[in-house]
């Protein structure tokens, strides 16, 4: 007897059905599985085996056979172990065949027969509803964020002998109702604020520019000066994410296994701070079998790489191709996945190894050939994909002890959200959304500036060795810079300001 169950498995970040086919036999008995499987989907014949037992339940003494069709594509997880043994139960006769087609089965099974919950659920659910099933049968783990798929039954199970009874029509479950709007809200709340910041009135102007256009930002500045406190309030000062940037931002999560599963949604922009001994593939994605890395992690939101310097070079070399793509593809033997990877760059370091070159309150002790070595750790290519370059100084002791308090994220915000509606309104009906973004054509179209402009641009270039790129970052910069004026023609002092922020060409030694 063939019995077939519809399960899935996870490739980038998106899910492909599979037909799980279970043939019993007579002969000796045996469990073989095929259709290109991993080693944690051949191991699972011992699971279920005791888990199909430990849950009361016999389990056939005879010949099974499973394929996983497509046989082509490589399948891995524990996520096929209930979809298996639901499948072998159904040969016995304990389950509906034709009821296991109108749902998608996944879940990891323990040797008692506990369901437990598995990575990648959510694209799992929207695989399912794709494809016009019913619903989806998946460990209660998972269920909040399976549930965050509109006009899908999420039936949450915590046992095999939960979906036995369920798929033979002996015990209702009821689906799970998930508010996802409400989720969505409930989740908006941002853990710092721009007013926390003393001083460095220059360096926020130029985060507020780099939020309002999705601008890269480097920060140069000596140890303790607020580099990092500035990149972890950037989040809050960017634009909400919209429903559908959250959910595919929760997407990776998800197959990363890094969802949290009380909330089973990612409502603000996520911020990713990776240590400088992070590996490629830690960083890029990768693996064996691929996973997504911090570039992808951060997807829709900042990666921040501080000491910039001290990640190895082969390392950020990697990111000039995700950061002009907005997504990354690894290619292994087994297969090719393609991950999501549009996010803001923001590194920060320091001037030179000691970290006061240039400080006019400590005196540096480095050799300027130790300063160029030190600097020369960044390559030029990497340097023109990056828009926005800043100094950030010590701060003064006054600027510490002040009462002052600046700006509130929420002030910036709203600054920032009417520039990006500019910017989505000038590119209407394209898929440009900010101006970090626009392609050549339409920085010839929406970047033009007058004479005086392109002579100050011209000396600029003459006199920074800035590449065709560098240009094009510059250009892009005053684009914003304007917007956020309300100002519908680039002038002078747009591009000016804009030159201001290329630091790193002017003051590489």
């Amino acid at each position: 007897m063939i019995v077939k169950v519809t399960s899935s498995t996870i490739i980038g970040v998106d899910a492909y059905p599979v037909e799980v086919e279970i043939d019993v036999s007579p002969g000796l008995p045996q469990f073989s599985t095929v259709g290109l499987p991993d080693a944690v989907v051949r191991e699972s014949k011992d699971r279920i085996k005791a888990a199909v037992k430990n849950s009361g339940y016999r389990f056939p003494p005879t010949h099974v056979t499973v394929n996983l069709a497509p046989a082509d594509i490589k399948k891995e997880g524990a996520g096929f172990d209930l979809p298996i043994a639901v499948g072998i139960l159904a040969t016995e006769g304990l389950v509906d065949p034709e009821r296991c087609r109108d749902y998608l089965l996944i879940g990891e099974l323990s040797l008692d027969g506990a369901v437990r919950g598995i990575y990648g659920a959510l694209s799992a659910a929207f695989q399912a509803r794709e494809m016009k099933m019913k619903g989806i049968i998946a460990p209660r783990e998972n269920a909040m964020e399976a549930g965050m798929v509109e006009a899908l039954d999420v039936i949450p199970v915590e046992s095999l002998s939960d979906v036995v009874e369920f798929l033979g029509g002996r015990k209702p479950i009821e689906p799970v109702r998930v508010n996802a709007g409400e989720l969505f809200r409930a989740g908006l709340q941002y853990p710092f604020d721009f007013s926390e910041i003393h001083g460095q009135e220059q360096a926020k102007r130029a985060l507020e520019v780099a939020a309002g256009g999705g601008h890269n930002v480097i920060m140069t500045g000596p140890p303790g000066s607020g580099k990092t406190m500035l990149a972890q309030r950037l989040p809050s000062i960017m634009p909400e994410l919209s429903f559908q940037e959250a959910i595919e931002t929760t997407k990776v999560f998800s197959v990363a296994g890094l969802l949290d599963k009380k909330g089973g949604l990612i409502a603000v922009r996520p911020f990713r701070s990776p240590h400088h001994t992070i590996s490629d593939a830690g960083l890029i994605g990768g693996g064996q079998l691929p996973r997504p890395g911090e570039i992808s992690l951060a997807h829709h939101g900042v990666l921040f790489l501080d000491e910039l310097p001290e990640f190895r070079k082969n390392t950020l070399e990697a990111l000039r191709q995700p950061l002009e793509d907005g997504r990354v593809t690894i290619t292994r033997a087994a297969m090719t996945a393609t991950y999501p990877s549009r996010f803001m760059l923001v590194a920060a370091m320091n001037p030179c190894p000691c970290g006061h070159f240039g400080d006019t309150r400590k005196s540096c002790r480095c050799t300027p050939q130790q300063i160029r070595q030190y600097q020369s750790r960044i390559s030029g290519p990497l340097l023109d994909r990056i828009d926005i370059h800043i100094e950030v100084p010590s701060v003064r002791y006054r600027d510490l002890r002040g009462k002052y308090s600046g700006e509130s994220s929420a002030a910036i915000k709203g600054r920032i959200e009417a520039a990006r509606r500019r910017q989505k309104d000038r590119f209407h009906p394209g898929q440009t959304i900010c101006n970090a973004r626009m392609s050549d054509r339409q920085i010839r179209q929406h970047c033009v500036i007058d004479e005086d402009s392109q002579r100050l641009l011209e000396m600029a270039i003459d006199k920074l060795g800035l590449s065709a790129r560098g240009y094009s970052r510059i250009l892009k910069v005053a684009r914003t810079i304007a917007d956020l004026g309300e100002e519908e023609r680039i002038r002078a002092s747009h591009v000016a300001e804009a030159v201001q922020y290329r630091n790193l060409d002017r003051h590489m030694i």
